[in-house]
């Protein structure tokens, strides 16, 4: 079914899925010990005399066209470059204490520097006469360190796509010198890095980061001096990867919606080097963009930022809309991600996003989350129930960002304080939840959704699962948390946590009965919460938001002892008045 099929079907019918759907998660064991040698070997060979042998080849002496980044710069990260430092996510380098070769910095900082991104945020804050300096600087800071030498930190596949494209982009910004051994210097390191992901780029497994790779291939075909013969390659290879790597209904197959709007900048940024050689976008990738925008907007509040999954921050809404726009395609926010499993309700103005599948495979080492079943909703701008967010690009410490992907830092249920899938100490995830049953209908201008997961089975003999309900208007969303027996053994009870998370400008009141609360927001309407089943208690919680800073949040948390026959809590998020 296409997505304009699926737009098209009335509300009622994009609703229904088959009662029993399941999905499952293939318990692959993760990536052997002779495919991470052999990844290792790969890399190792890029340091050697022969690897720099093949990427000798012709100098360009100039670029074909220079498109337009269609994807707009922080501001504020761009006037603290003209100030004299790097800031990502709080974190900050002065430019006079740079080292590319030593880049002692937190992952986040140093990609952000690597890749070049920087260079749209630069763009946005100052005249030419004022960035261009720095520009040039920073370039030749770069090329001291890496243009000759080829390491894994800085010749990342994934990475090389990104640069190709900015530096193309941004190209009067690195290339406006009077100095010809500069200019010649970028443009033959441009063409050796065009070079290197010619070789490297088929060998990567599918994701995000093959996909940037071929995107390099094909946009430094398009605009490099020389490079035509790499454009049907490049095209080649760039629609397998998106085969590979976009699921069915568009979602990204390691489940993070971080990289799912990564994928779709890079086809934008791609797009635009085709307008900017007056040449048609292959139908491929406009087939690819016509899934992926519809998954990429399914998995957004009500304010149009992302909901926080697999380690993402709740990126603004204006930058999921500028990478909408850069791709030229206009849909409706895709409700039933069956494959790439979330699940969006709506209804007047509160949206639901609920993680309605296994997690990713243990081969796609994304620092992924032990999430099923988690939620996030909003009412217009304002997101009452979140997840706490993720720390990637942060320099949060190692324990605090493990303590994030866990199954208590989503809005749903644990069992004995336990992750309902492993976190490895590697930050793969492990075994857990395989197997995800989920049906969903419109009943009575009720949306329902019921799903349940087997992560609990093996080690406490407990299924969960979990119901929701949303109704016509989107004042009242009903749900209720069962933990049946399961499995061949039985249970002797456990301990259980009902957790939800609010959103960092909640303020939340008890009842004086400790069943229930009154949630009040600024410029928003109140909620009441009820349960039933238990009582409740609301704790300290916390919340990464867009910029990365830690908010201190509350959660509501229904807790209590389930008998080895299992047990159902009932709640209620009702708006006041």
């Amino acid at each position: 079914m296409t997505v304009a099929e699926r737009i098209d079907m009335p509300e009622s019918a994009q609703d229904s899925i088959d009662k029993g759907r399941r999905l499952i998660r293939l318990d692959d064991g993760g990536l052997s010990l002779s495919e991470r040698l052999a990844t290792r070997f790969r890399h190792l060979i890029w340091r050697t005399p022969l690897h720099r042998l093949r990427l000798r080849g012709k100098f360009p002496l100039k670029l074909v066209a220079v498109p337009s980044d269609p994807i707009p710069g922080d501001r504020t990260r761009g006037t603290s470059l003209l100030e004299g430092r790097a800031l990502y996510h709080g974190q900050e380098i002065a430019l006079a204490d740079l080292d590319f070769a030593a880049l002692d910095v937190s992952p986040g900082l140093a990609k952000y520097l690597q890749s070049f991104e920087w260079l749209r945020d630069l763009a946005s804050a100052g005249s030419r006469s004022e960035i261009v300096p720095i520009a040039e600087a920073l370039m030749r800071n770069w090329l001291e360190t890496h243009s000759g030498k080829v390491a894994e930190s800085a010749w990342r596949p994934d990475m090389w796509g990104q640069r190709v494209l900015l530096w193309t982009s941004y190209a009067p910004l690195i290339l406006s010198s009077d100095d010809l051994v500069y200019r010649s210097a970028v443009l033959n390191t441009l063409a050796r890095g065009a070079r290197h992901l010619d070789r490297a780029a088929p060998k990567e497994s599918p994701g995000l980061t093959q996909v940037r790779a071929w995107a390099g291939i094909t946009g430094a075909g398009l605009l490099v001096q020389g490079g035509e013969p790499r454009v049907a390659r490049g095209e080649a290879g760039l629609e397998r990867a998106l085969s590979q790597t976009l699921t069915a209904d568009g979602g990204i197959i390691c489940r993070s919606p971080i990289a799912q709007l990564d994928l779709v900048e890079t086809l934008g940024m791609l797009r635009a080097a085709y307008d900017a050689r007056a040449m048609e976008f292959p139908v491929a990738f406009q087939s690819a963009l016509s899934f992926a925008v519809p998954a990429l907007l399914g998995v957004t509040l009500g304010d149009g930022g992302l909901s926080s999954w697999q380690g993402g921050p709740p990126i603004p809404g204006r930058r999921i809309a500028a990478a909408i726009e850069a791709t030229g395609h206009r849909a409706l926010p895709l409700r039933q991600a069956r494959d790439w499993g979330y699940q969006r309700m709506a209804a007047g103005d509160t949206v639901l996003v609920v993680d309605g599948a296994p997690p990713p495979s243990m081969r796609l080492e994304t620092g992924g989350c032990a999430s099923t079943l988690g939620f996030e909703l909003s009412h217009g701008p304002h997101r009452i129930v979140v997840n706490c967010g993720g720390a990637g690009g942060t320099a949060l410490p190692k324990s605090f960002a493990d303590g994030l992907r866990t199954t208590a830092a989503h809005s749903t249920l644990t069992v004995a304080d336990s992750n309902s899938t492993a976190l490895n100490p590697d930050g793969s995830l492990g075994r857990g939840v395989v197997e995800v049953e989920l049906s969903r209908a419109e009943r009575n201008g009720v949306s329902r959704l019921t799903a349940s997961h087997d992560g609990y089975v093996q080690r406490y003999g407990f299924v969960h699962k979990r119901q929701l309900g949303l109704s016509e208007d989107g004042d009242e969303l009903r749900g209720e948390d069962v933990l049946l027996p399961g499995g061949r053994g039985k249970s002797d009870g456990a301990a259980f946590a009902v957790r939800f998370h609010l959103g960092a400008d909640v303020d939340v009141t008890p009842t004086a009965d400790n069943m229930g609360a009154l949630l009040k927001m600024d410029g928003g309407p109140a909620w009441h919460f009820r349960c039933r089943g238990t009582g409740l208690m609301i704790d300290d919680s916390v919340w990464i938001d867009e910029k990365s800073r830690l908010c201190k949040t509350k959660q509501l948390v229904l807790a209590g002892e389930a008998a080895p026959g299992g047990t159902t809590i009932g709640w209620l998020f009702r708006r006041a008045g």
